[in-house]
């Protein structure tokens, strides 16, 4: 039997394995395909699994779901979130994996317990126009040409300093005790951070209501919140770079290592996000 993998809790925050050895359901929670979850007990951890027909082809459905059950889990315990499609083609695979890297999990579990991810997403607008940046045309050659260039490199060089001055802005007032960071241009002129930062779970009113009273003040922002989510983009951190145990062909898309199913930035809850691969 194929086992479909969402995430790695830690085995005594659920009680329902105290005195099971083999896989307990958990109990009105349904994953991928409507199929029951289980918890697989593997020594003081526990794998959150549900059966799989390797055959059947993941839908965008099946994202929403996968991240769902996810959000679940992490309401009871620390978890380390698997990727989006990640399947085990038996219980040996399974078992394989986990012992395979089970002191980088409880590892990883210990350095994450209490802890979770805010998404700040900031648009600003951007330093200049994106005309200035296109390539010249066929006539526009010599001192046109080096003038344009120049103009880019400047241009680039200004939302550079504008990124990171919002990014150290954002990190002064929100102080987190870690943060990921990542900038890009829209095709409308604006630039966009999305911000991940990794906060004590007990600090997430405190978090919000300094969005809110920051929000208020950056006039020259547009700013949105999401979370408290699993700290998928700080598990990626942790476990990357990590040795995974070479899979048997069958078993390609496993991955021993739990990386990030990192939702998107804003607007709606756990239960509405669709997750996405790194």
């Amino acid at each position: 039997m194929a086992w479909y993998a969402y995430c790695i809790g830690e085995k005594q925050a659920f009680p329902e394995l105290a005195r099971h050895r083999k896989p307990v359901p958990l109990e009105s929670v349904h994953g991928v395909s409507g199929n029951q979850v289980f918890l697989y007990p593997a020594s003081d951890l526990a794998i959150v699994v549900s059966e799989h027909n390797p055959a059947e082809a993941l839908s965008q459905k099946a994202g929403v779901d996968h991240a769902r059950v996810i959000a679940d889990c992490f309401q009871h315990s620390t978890v380390l979130p698997f990727r989006f499609g990640t399947v085990f083609t038996d219980d040996e695979s399974l078992r394989k994996s986990i012992r395979s890297n089970q002191r980088q999990f409880l590892t990883n579990i210990d350095k994450l317990r209490g802890k979770t991810e805010m998404h700040l997403r900031i648009v600003v607008d951007d330093c200049g126009s994106r005309e200035a940046g296109k390539s010249p045309c066929g006539e526009a050659v010599g001192r046109e040409y080096l003038s344009n260039l120049r103009e880019t490199a400047t241009r680039q060089r200004e939302r550079q300093t504008r990124a990171r001055a919002v990014s150290f802005q954002m990190h002064r007032l929100f102080m987190p005790l870690d943060e990921e960071v990542s900038c890009r241009l829209t095709e409308n002129g604006k630039l966009v951070l999305d911000i991940a930062h990794l906060i004590e779970r007990k600090y997430v009113e405190r978090y919000q209501n300094k969005f809110a009273t920051t929000s208020a003040t950056m006039r020259d922002c547009q700013m949105q919140i999401s979370g408290p989510w699993p700290p998928y983009h700080f598990v990626h951190r942790l476990t990357r770079g990590a040795h995974v145990p070479a899979q048997p062909a069958a078993a390609s898309a496993a991955a021993a290592v739990p990386a990030p199913v990192v939702p998107p930035m804003p607007v709606a809850g756990p239960q509405d996000v669709m997750a996405v691969m790194l």
